[in-house]
Parts: structure tokens; C-alpha cells; sequence
């Protein structure tokens, strides 16, 4: 196959819309697996849900996990940082009884001083001091986060930059911000797993998705590259990359 004829098979994955935080086209069809980690998020949410009055989520998405964990409670909030999304999000939501507020990154939250009595965070910026503001005496923040080493090794097959940024992002890292803000760490969890990616059209898609990832990643520039790549997934029949999690639930003093 020409290059040219090589580049044109991937541009259904090119053009394929991206919406919320949604991965179906690939999960629902078996393209993409994420394996299981040690630990259950939306259980251990769930727990922490039981008795409360108000709960936050930090970048929602399009409010595609956070819509599954209903019933909430009588004030329930949600934020989300990229303007696209936060039209899905109020869609799947408000009717929920959340309220939506569009955010821009790491900033002050718009809520008052001990006001919630949980936090949750799945894969979102968050500024430490803030958790410390918002939470109620006693209130829980829960988050999962992705570590600095999650995804690399598309970088290293497709030849392409490892970006610094977040490499030193860890749980031991993360836990000390915590602690020094005034937070006790209740429980702290850190796991390297992986995503099996069934073709190549798959991981098009979803380098789209993850732009950060590779930042100048085009199908064109890194053209052989994928070839090559598309070659190894078809002698064994999928590839496994690499990826980093971590998790911490942290306390606000009584």
C-alpha cells in the first residue's frame, strides 16, 4: 500500500466526532480494553456518598460516569474545563438535579468556604489548597489520577517527543501536596496497568482524543511510523500500552 493510500484508511478515524469524555467507539466495539485495577473508583464513591448533603465532581466530562452514580444528593455540583463538553455535560446532568458550572483549569472553585462534604476527581487537575478550602469539617476528597508515565510507550513506537510536563506527577508526590495543605490522607493506592488497543485505526482515534499525548501528532507526520506499528499489532493481534494510576482519598480535620 502507498503511502498516500495508507494515510487516506484512517481518515474515518480522523473525522469521527469526540464528545464528553466518551471512548464507545472504541469500547463498545472491542477495539479498545482497558484492564481492571486493583481498586473500583465508582465503588468506592459510592461508600462515600452514603449520608451526605453535597458532593462536587471535578471535570465531569460530558457527566457520562458521574449520570450513573445517581441518586445525589440534595446539592450536587459539577465542573468542566473544556467549552465543548459542557453542553453534553448540562444535557446528561441538570436534569439529574446537578448544576454545571464551566471552569478553566486549576482555579478558585465557585463555592463557598467548607461547603462540601465530598470531592471527587477522576483524571482532573485540582489545586490542593482548594480541597482544603471547600471541604467541610470531616469531608472526604476522592481522586484518580493519571501518572506521569501513563501512554508513554506510544511515544517511544511512534518515535515521537515524551513530553515533561508530568512526568514527576506520582502518588508520592501528589500525597505530600496533599498533606502540606492541611489534608490526612486516608487511603493511597498507585498501579501500573494497561490498554490493549486491537488495530491501529484505534489508536488514531484515540491519539486524537488524548492530544496532549503526542502534540503535533498528524496520521501524515507520523505516517510510517503507524505502518510499522500496524504491522506488530497484526502479527499477535493487539498491543498493550502501558499506563499509570493512582489513588487517594484525603480528609478534612473535624
Amino acid at each position: 500500500m502507498e503511502n498516500k493510500d495508507w494515510i487516506k484508511s484512517f481518515q474515518e478515524e480522523v473525522e469521527a466526532p469526540f464528545a464528553g469524555w466518551d471512548f464507545a467507539r472504541l469500547t463498545a466495539t472491542g477495539r479498545m480494553q482497558d484492564a481492571p485495577l486493583g481498586w473500583n473508583y465508582v465503588n468506592i464513591v459510592k461508600k462515600n456518598m452514603q449520608g451526605i448533603r453535597s458532593m462536587l465532581e471535578m471535570g465531569t466530562g460530558g457527566g457520562e460516569l458521574f449520570s450513573t452514580l445517581a441518586p445525589f444528593p440534595p446539592q450536587t455540583y459539577a465542573t468542566e474545563g473544556y467549552e465543548p463538553n459542557v453542553a453534553v455535560a448540562k444535557a446528561n446532568l441538570e436534569p439529574l438535579g446537578v448544576r454545571v458550572f464551566p471552569v478553566d483549569g486549576e482555579e478558585i472553585l465557585p463555592f463557598e468556604d467548607q461547603s462540601l462534604d465530598l470531592i471527587i476527581n477522576r483524571h482532573e487537575a485540582y489545586l490542593p489548597s482548594e480541597m482544603k478550602r471547600l471541604l467541610k469539617p470531616g469531608g472526604i476528597f476522592v481522586t484518580q489520577q493519571v501518572g506521569g508515565q501513563d501512554n508513554l510507550d506510544l511515544n517511544r513506537l511512534l518515535g515521537a517527543p515524551i513530553p515533561p510536563d508530568y512526568l514527576h506527577w506520582n502518588l508520592a508526590y501528589a500525597v505530600n501536596e496533599l498533606e502540606e495543605a492541611g489534608l490526612t490522607i486516608v487511603e493511597q493506592r498507585e498501579e501500573m496497568s494497561f490498554s490493549r488497543f486491537y488495530d491501529i485505526g484505534a489508536i488514531v482515534y484515540y491519539l486524537k482524543a488524548i492530544e496532549w499525548q503526542i502534540r503535533d501528532f498528524t496520521v501524515e507526520k507520523y505516517a510510517d511510523a503507524l505502518l510499522d506499528l500496524h504491522k506488530k499489532i497484526e502479527l499477535v493481534g493487539y498491543i498493550d500500552i502501558p499506563t499509570h494510576r493512582f489513588l487517594m482519598i484525603a480528609q478534612q480535620k473535624s
